[in-house]
């Protein structure tokens, strides 16, 4: 390492300069004191000598003493060490254990990291086949969800609207017309078909006695009609109307439909006798049903039927045991035609009266 160059001695001043070297520190004795230099008088003169000398060689006011580097200082050294002075034993003791306290806490904080890290890894490797099947789990509900959202937003897309419309169960109405009164609901996707749309439109054939819908993907709708079963036709001011067992109004015409019966009762559609009347009908086997001619009531307990041209008539009573009833008749007509008799009492079906 390169040493600095010795700065130059400071200047005499002129005062020291015109004082020869040999006079310098002694002070001349005036004669006429009558006292000579002794040692002490000559000790004190020599005092302000060196006084003055100490002040000469002092920097001059207004000047900036140039600042020294410290040459092989390292960043350890305390300032006291670098200016050269003692540092009392218990303070380097302090510092010393100062720097230690430090490393410890160095050294611990870098074990307590280590101890964490080390935790951390254990804490993965046990919790490993968990997370997995927590991502198992996660992976196939979120598989579900997809699924789930791709098929509804498929199914209210235009991919499954309706292009064709079904009726299933027609046989008095025309399938054609019910169909062309449905064409609102082309176009319309399969989950979105409009039920009440649906039904106003099929309320406008009084025959239809319900429906239902069902959707055939893509493109099918499938409409099926459970048709009003009629009972028989009803004299009325503006012809026959043809009536089913609720007493609806299904179609009227100026002369009797072929294949109905004429149906006499009192207290009209909403009395019991018709009530009666309308469940008799429905038992009624068609071999039976295609004789019958005419029905009557006056009571819920006194139904009568009327069979074919030979006017024989069928004394049903109450509307109980219905099945039963129409089984006895069926056999006696076959054992004893109706050209041949007159009255089939089955109002009793356990002793039926042929006459």
């Amino acid at each position: 390492m390169r040493r600095p160059t010795p700065l130059p001695p400071p200047a005499e001043s002129a005062a020291d300069a015109a004082v020869p070297p040999s006079t310098r520190g002694v002070v001349d004795v005036d004669p006429g004191s009558g006292s000579g230099p002794g040692p002490e008088t000559e000790t004190e003169a020599a005092r302000p000598s060196a006084d003055v000398d100490e002040a000469t060689d002092a920097e001059p006011s207004g000047t900036v003493a140039p600042v020294i580097p410290l040459i092989g200082a390292t960043p350890m050294q305390r300032p006291a060490e670098l200016a050269g002075v003692a540092v009392p034993p218990d303070a380097a003791s302090a510092d010393a254990d100062a720097d230690e306290d430090h490393v410890r806490l160095r050294q611990v904080w870098a074990a307590a990291r280590a101890r964490r890290k080390a935790l951390r890894a254990e804490v993965r490797r046990f919790t490993g086949r968990q997370r997995r099947r927590r991502l198992l789990w996660l992976g196939g509900a979120a598989s579900v969800v997809l699924l789930v959202l791709s098929t509804l937003g498929a199914a209210y897309s235009p991919l499954f609207a309706v292009e064709q419309i079904r009726i299933v169960g027609a046989q008095t109405l025309d399938p054609l017309d019910v169909g062309a009164a449905l064409q609102g609901q082309i176009g319309t996707p399969l989950p979105l078909v409009d039920e009440s749309a649906v039904k106003a439109a099929l309320v406008t054939f009084p025959i239809v006695e319900s429906y239902s819908l069902e959707a055939r993907p893509p493109h099918e709708l499938v409409v099926r009609i459970v048709e009003r079963t009629p009972i028989g036709l009803i004299q009325t001011r503006a012809g026959y109307t043809l009536v089913d067992a609720a007493g609806v109004a299904l179609s009227t015409s100026e002369i009797p439909a072929p294949g109905r019966p004429l149906v006499t009762v009192e207290g009209g559609t909403g009395s019991t006798a018709f009530a009666a009347i309308g469940q008799v009908i429905r038992s009624l086997p068609d071999s039976i049903m295609a004789q019958v001619t005419a029905v009557s009531a006056t009571t819920p307990d006194d139904v009568t039927l009327t069979l074919g041209g030979a006017n024989a008539q069928v004394v049903w009573g109450s509307a109980e045991d219905s099945a039963m009833k129409a089984l006895v008749l069926e056999k006696a007509m076959i054992a004893r035609p109706p050209a041949s008799v007159s009255v089939y009492d089955v109002s009793s079906p356990s002793a039926i009266v042929v006459g």
